[in-house]
């Protein structure tokens, strides 16, 4: 249940290095669970170009069209004629580190770091474990930002609750 009072749709758009993994499985669950009031997208400041067939497994678990989803570069979003942001949240530590471009509308931007289910190691199951793993982890942090009272609160207070989510332990 969220507990957005308007019907305004909020743009938010996830990054990471290579947006194969963990920013796009935020997308795909925002898109699934904001009910509406969300629009989410993700980018990456150097795509990798294909997006990694075992977030496709955790994002048709929820059900969302996996077939929408692409590797694809922040510059699509800097660009003029791109969705205005509300909401810019990084979702690795190389991107958090890395100069973003400068996005119009000043929107709000959040940390929240994920380990790189990309980079796990051992047999097929134990990727999928560690994929389920994070995909858990964002989907959590994906329910707090849902029912944040964003309609009622001041740009200040949506960025320390968009912080305070981005810390909370996995």
């Amino acid at each position: 249940m969220t507990t957005q009072q308007n019907d305004k749709t909020y743009n938010v758009l996830f990054l990471c290095t290579g947006n194969s993994a963990r920013s796009i499985m935020a997308e795909a669950m925002l898109n699934t669970i904001g009910n509406g009031h969300f629009r989410a997208y993700s980018a990456g400041s150097h795509p990798g170009g294909t997006v990694n067939p075992f977030a496709i497994e955790q994002i048709k678990t929820t059900g969302y069209a996996a077939d929408n989803l692409r590797s694809k570069s922040w510059d699509e979003y800097a660009a003029a004629d791109a969705p205005k942001m509300d909401f810019i949240i990084t979702v690795c530590d190389n991107a958090a580190g890395e100069v973003c471009p400068i996005w119009p509308g000043q929107p709000v931007s959040a940390h929240w770091g994920f380990e790189d289910p990309a980079a796990a190691t051992g047999t097929e199951d134990e990727k999928r474990a560690v994929f389920s793993k994070i995909a858990k982890q964002i989907y959590s942090r994906i329910n707090l930002l849902n029912n944040l009272p964003i309609a009622t609160l001041e740009k200040t207070a949506i960025k320390r609750e968009m912080d305070a989510i981005g810390s909370r332990p996995h």
